[in-house]
């Protein structure tokens, strides 16, 4: 039985070594801009505001994101771990995009993205630089601008809603 032990044990230990073995050869390997940009939006917040073509009688409206990862999942592919806080719901979607650089400028796209709870017909481009965001977002016919900051997450965070161009009437 101490022998089975020993051989389930060395089983064991061998399974998880392969399988951590093989998740390091998958994860791409970053470039140096690439491992800055990880890091620049790792539990970030995109603090700014957006338009809404057509309503330049209306004054730009706040927008809020909160950007818990950014993960390279292959080539020009990438995973955007956000919180979506919206009416009553607050949770963590996984938002499949592109990333597309534009020398040391990385410029994140989607183009007709459904995303759980929001509806379907998402499109934007989005330009990140320093300490700046800026780009255009369209939901089906509806389309503006958005830009603003990307700031660190603070504890009061959590507690904070948003409005995002997602959610505006287009009436």
């Amino acid at each position: 039985m101490k022998a089975f032990a020993q051989v389930f044990t060395c089983l064991l230990f061998s399974a998880f070594a392969s399988i951590s073995a093989a998740q390091d050869a998958v994860r791409p390997e970053l470039t140096e801009a690439e491992q800055a940009f990880v890091e620049q939006m790792t539990e970030s917040v995109l603090v700014g505001q957006f338009s809404v073509d057509g309503r330049s009688d209306r004054t730009p409206k706040p927008e809020r994101y909160a950007i818990q990862s950014v993960t390279k999942t292959g080539d020009d592919n990438w995973i955007v771990q956000a919180r979506i806080t919206y009416g009553k719901y607050d949770l963590p979607v996984p938002v499949p995009v592109q990333v597309i650089w534009a020398g040391d400028t990385p410029v994140l796209q989607v183009t007709d993205l459904k995303i759980p709870l929001m509806g379907e017909g998402f499109t934007a481009r989005v330009m990140f630089y320093k300490d700046r965001y800026a780009g255009s977002w369209y939901h089906g016919k509806v389309g503006g601008h958005m830009w603003g900051s990307i700031e660190r997450q603070s504890a009061d965070d959590d507690s904070k809603t948003s409005e995002s161009p997602s959610t505006e009437s287009v009436e």
